[in-house]
């Protein structure tokens, strides 16, 4: 936010912010029995998802960043396992999934072609 740094400008950086801001939202649908429970893993994941981008984004060797950018896709399979609850559970509707799992699906597949080539 302050460091104008250059991944930034990243097309997967830029997806990750707006899929971590949907899970956000997304959660606050779930019922207040979750609020400590999968309302927090999944904003967690989401959060990681992120994160790990900025920081994988930071590290001088391919081998560096290629682990944080493995460690960030497997944060996106995280979410996608506990949608599938959510969504068994009726937590959500179909539709707000489904334009999650638009954002998820480019997440995966770009954070997919970093891991190839970082």
């Amino acid at each position: 936010m302050f460091l104008e740094l250059s991944h930034t400008q990243k097309d997967v950086y830029k997806a990750s912010k707006a899929f971590t801001l949907e899970c956000y939202k997304m959660t606050t649908y779930f019922p207040q029995e979750e609020r400590f429970a999968m309302t927090q893993q999944v904003r967690r994941a989401a959060l990681s998802v992120h994160l790990n981008i900025a920081e994988g984004c930071s590290r001088k060797s391919a081998q560096e960043r290629r682990r944080y950018y493995e460690v960030s896709r497997g944060s996106v399979v995280e979410i996608d396992a506990a949608l599938d609850i959510a969504g068994e559970l009726n937590y959500v509707t179909k539709e707000n999934l489904k334009v999650l799992g638009e954002y998820m699906l480019s997440c995966f597949k770009q954070l997919s072609a970093l891991i190839q080539n970082p």
